[in-house]
């Protein structure tokens, strides 16, 4: 294991250089060595690379974050360590998110690190937490929704039907309550502004996002499950792989979640003021609603139906 630390500045190397510079030394590190590289943008391009050629084998954690300076800390895990993930242990059962939503642990678009990893990142027990969740099955009674178990094309006609269409149907309301907020209390509460251009920001991604899935995605995830279902050869796709898409629609998960825990931040966790009004609370409600939703809808796309479609293509081109 590395003692030293291990730097590796990226703008001082040529364009061409720069990736494999950084995948040679990521390949050096031993089982729990870490590198940190400098930047002058963010690389998270870098990070999709790396899981889809190395897999989902480090921890990515930001010391820096811009404006103009980044700086990541890329940790490769232990070989034969616990390795299972936030989003794999969600995916298994949802009531153990409620332990991690307790401790601010992000299961869905973090999803990838592990219990211990993320406690660390946060300064937190992970034995308290490991104990929570073993008791999560005894402290929530009702029998969490299989989502797991759904074949691919229920669950993507699912998450249309329930999570596309509460995005469609409740957008449209915040953004107009955010502007009426905005303009009545802006004065008095500026952090009411960039809550508004929080919302619009959201609106026009989430509107793209959700054509691109129901257009582009969905419909070749569900030639996957009949391919799967019929015995039939799989046809080829014009993006190559389903890799592709899913790693952009999981970077712009990542961007609408950013956005909504900026959102949560500016609000102080959706804390009404004194002179709040009525339109005000309503705004608060629905934001905090509309994230609630956002966690389950990108977990159950990130953690259940994307892995599930990579290992349902590369067993059908194994087949073939």
């Amino acid at each position: 294991m590395q003692t030293a630390e291990n730097i590796l500045n990226v703008t001082l190397l040529e364009p061409r250089q720069k990736h494999p510079t950084i995948f040679a030394r990521f390949d050096d590190l031993a089982g729990g060595g870490s590198l940190t590289i400098h930047n002058d943008h963010d690389p998270k391009p870098l990070y999709y690379q790396l899981l889809g050629e190395r897999g989902d084998i480090f921890t990515w954690e930001y010391l820096e974050q811009g404006p103009e300076s980044w700086k990541v800390k890329i940790t490769k895990r232990v070989p034969g360590a616990n390795s299972e993930t936030l989003g794999q242990i969600a995916a298994k059962d949802l009531r153990k998110a409620e332990v991690f939503k307790k401790y601010g642990l992000d299961f869905c678009c973090g999803g990838k690190k592990t219990v211990k990893e993320a406690c660390e990142e946060k300064g937190l027990d992970a034995d308290l937490v490991e104990q929570e969740l073993q008791q999560a099955n005894k402290s929530f009674n009702s029998r969490p929704i299989p989502y797991n178990e759904w074949p691919l094309d229920f669950l993507a006609d699912y998450i249309v039907n329930t999570h596309h269409s509460y995005t469609r149907k409740s957008l449209p309301e915040i953004r107009n309550y955010a502007a009426k907020v905005a303009r009545v209390h802006g004065g008095r509460h500026p952090e009411l502004l960039p809550i508004q251009q929080l919302v619009e920001a959201i609106n026009a991604e989430m509107s793209a996002h959700m054509i691109k899935e129901e257009n582009i995605l969905f419909p070749y995830i569900k030639q996957l499950a009949a391919s799967k279902a019929n015995g039939q050869p799989l046809k080829a796709a014009p993006f190559g792989s389903v890799k592709s898409p899913i790693a952009m629609m999981e970077q712009e998960h990542e961007a609408a979640g950013g956005h909504m825990d900026n959102i949560r931040t500016l609000s102080i966790g959706y804390t009404l003021p004194e002179d709040a009004c009525a339109s005000y609370s309503l705004l608060f409600r629905m934001l905090e609603e509309f994230e609630a939703d956002l966690h389950l809808h990108v977990h159950l796309e990130n953690n259940i139906l994307f892995p599930k479609a990579l290992d349902t293509e590369k067993n059908l081109r194994q087949q073939s």
